[in-house]
């Protein structure tokens, strides 16, 4: 069987050219005489993967030196809790935005731990919107405020930075990491699941300001507690090698496509052409507003239900699969992360208008 065209919203495509190098380093990688997966994680091979990994992302997300770059294990999920833990240690206060499934499980996690205070939500339209922010909305106090930056389920994102002031601003950003450019010096701390843009599941990268770390609360458990992590370099215990690995391979396939720059262009054209299609259709209908669209999760429907388990059915067949949306909203979502080509989009834009003529 010829490869499909991915849309799934995660676990995701990777590059074809970076499942090509990893199948070839299988069962040899670098002249080691074995498979990344079988290196110990403390042996030169493996540091120097780590390390290639960790250099990658200060050089393509353009990284302060007073920034750790941390490889974890968990999920995202595991870092609502942890954010707590950390960071809500002085006042024990933190504002949360709440955009969708995930910016709400984070709130959900962190109220366990102190004063949490929902700033904003767009829940009243189903999160088809980034609700206006303005700094007042902000306790001054608050030990951090937080907010998921693009939402994977509703397909929206933040165009613009909130300004919260002082306070040190986190965010998830595990569906649209190094999708376009972004200042990382707005924040105190990134955070993303690798399975949508950069890897496979079992990893999750934080990016943070050391002068966060080392301040962890009495209760927090040695493998939640950053400082364990960094003080590590992120081998505390055994860390999710070949997830690590395959990273390294796609932010080398980065570099080469001209680093951010370059990715977001073909990251817009996608986008646009998508949206263009979209907006133009009588029958296939966008569910975001335009301000708040995101460029890595699309959202769209047809006229019916009917219709539209019937375009999902027929667009798995034709070779574009995963194109169902998530079972609390239904419909149609196609992730076009960093590894789907123009061509993918393209393809099924053609898919989608055949089928617009023959149910319309």
């Amino acid at each position: 069987m010829e490869r499909v065209f991915n849309f799934s919203a995660g676990p995701s495509a990777l590059p074809l050219a970076v499942l090509e190098k990893a199948a070839g380093e299988m069962t040899n990688c670098n002249n080691s005489g074995m498979s990344v997966m079988e290196m110990s994680h403390r042996s030169k091979e493996y540091e120097a993967i780590i390390s290639a990994a960790e250099g990658l992302f200060r050089e393509i997300m353009n990284i302060p030196e007073d920034y750790a770059v941390m490889f974890l294990q968990g999920g995202a999920s595991s870092q609502f809790a942890m954010i707590p833990l950390n960071l809500m240690n002085k006042s024990g206060k933190a504002d949360y935005v709440l955009t969708g499934q995930w910016a709400s499980k984070a709130y959900e996690q962190a109220a366990k731990y102190g004063d949490v205070k929902v700033v904003a939500s767009s829940k009243d339209k189903t999160y088809s919107y980034i609700p206006k922010l303005s700094k007042d909305m902000f306790r001054e106090d608050a030990d951090y405020v937080h907010i998921c930056l693009n939402n994977t389920i509703y397909g929206t994102k933040y165009n613009s930075i909130p300004d919260v002031g002082n306070i040190p601003l986190v965010a998830d950003i595990s569906s649209c990491i190094m999708s376009e450019k972004l200042d990382v010096s707005k924040f105190a701390m990134l955070y993303a699941g690798a399975q949508k843009n950069i890897g496979p599941a079992g990893l999750t990268v934080v990016i943070m300001k050391k002068e966060l770390i080392g301040n962890a609360r009495d209760i927090t458990p040695i493998m939640f507690d950053y400082k364990t992590h960094f003080e590590n370099d992120s081998m505390y215990n055994t860390p999710p090698t070949y997830s690590i690995y395959i990273c390294k391979l796609v932010l080398e396939w980065v570099k080469s496509l001209g680093g951010i720059s370059g990715i977001e262009d073909i990251n817009y054209e996608k986008a646009n052409m998508f949206y263009d299609y979209l907006d133009s259709s009588s029958f296939f209908s966008a569910t975001v507003d335009k301000e708040d669209r995101s460029i890595m999760n699309i959202p769209f429907l047809a006229p019916s239900d009917e219709l539209n388990k019937k375009f999902i059915s027929e667009a798995k067949a034709a070779g574009f699969v995963n194109l169902a949306g998530h079972r609390s909203v239904g419909g149609m979502r196609a992730s076009i992360y960093n590894a789907m080509p123009l061509n993918g989009v393209k393809a099924l834009i053609d898919f989608m208008k055949k089928f617009e003529a023959e149910n319309a």
